[in-house]
């Protein structure tokens, strides 16, 4: 049996894009239960680094808990990646504020709040049609972001907590529209939260003490904060991203 890398474009009705979805599956037979499966945002630029994590742990599980699993990444094309960004992973709001570190940058004014539509794009079509296609274990479902990808990572974690089990948020954008995270926590129901490890580059600045301070305020559940030494946003995930995908949050 040959690995299965497969490409394949997905036209989403909610979202009106198209979407290059790049697909890898473990060389063997899956278990009964279905392969468990990590749904990576910013696909273009992380896919191989969750491939070759995934690939490499899994061929000694019993050691670093990483099971043989799917790597599903969604990709947007280079030419509007930025603009999309910012329209599918923030969420609607009447007013949006931007601190003083954003000002002169491009935060493409006027095109935010797309965050529920690509939700429905991820459940309703995305998640069914790889489900349809390959052996999933519908519980072992993991939603892995960077940066504003890791604002929507917890932005779902607390808005739509079933949707995964594991959310995994590298550099999440707290920052985002006045720590608007922070109200959707106070909103979100604790019983509900899922899993959740937060990793952010000791040389991020502010972005740390946003996660410091963010991370307090979760309920004592499931969770852990990784501070990786002498990383920076640019570096953080292909230097935290095996220890994110060994997170079990508190399993056995």
């Amino acid at each position: 049996m040959q690995n299965k890398d497969i490409q394949f474009d997905y036209d989403s009705k909610f979202t009106h894009y198209q979407y290059t979805i790049e697909v890898y599956v473990p060389n063997e037979t899956p278990p009964k239960s279905g392969f468990p499966i990590v749904y990576l945002l910013d696909g273009q630029s992380y896919f191989q680094f969750a491939k070759y994590a995934v690939k490499l742990q899994s061929a000694n599980t019993a050691k670093t808990k990483v099971e043989p699993s799917i790597v599903v990444g969604i990709c947007h094309d280079e030419q509007d990646m930025r603009q999309r960004r910012f329209y599918e992973f923030t969420a609607p709001a009447e007013h949006y504020l931007f601190p003083e570190h954003a000002k002169g940058k491009k935060m493409n004014l006027g095109h935010h709040g797309g965050a529920p539509l690509f939700q429905k794009f991820m459940k309703e079509e995305l998640k069914p049609a790889i489900e349809k296609k390959f052996a999933v274990n519908k519980n072992k479902q993991t939603l892995f972001g960077h940066s504003l990808a890791g604002y929507y990572t917890i932005w779902c974690y607390l808005t739509h907590c079933h949707d995964f089990q594991t959310y995994i948020a590298i550099s999440p954008s707290i920052w985002w529209n006045g720590k608007e995270l922070f109200d959707y926590l106070e909103k979100a129901n604790p019983d509900d939260l899922q899993k959740l490890f937060i990793a952010v580059g000791e040389h991020e600045g502010f972005m740390v003490e946003d996660a410091k301070e963010f991370y307090k305020e979760l309920p004592a559940l499931s969770k852990e904060l990784f501070i990786a030494s002498e990383e920076n946003h640019a570096s953080v995930v292909p230097a935290t991203i095996s220890r994110a995908l060994r997170f079990k949050g508190g399993e056995t």
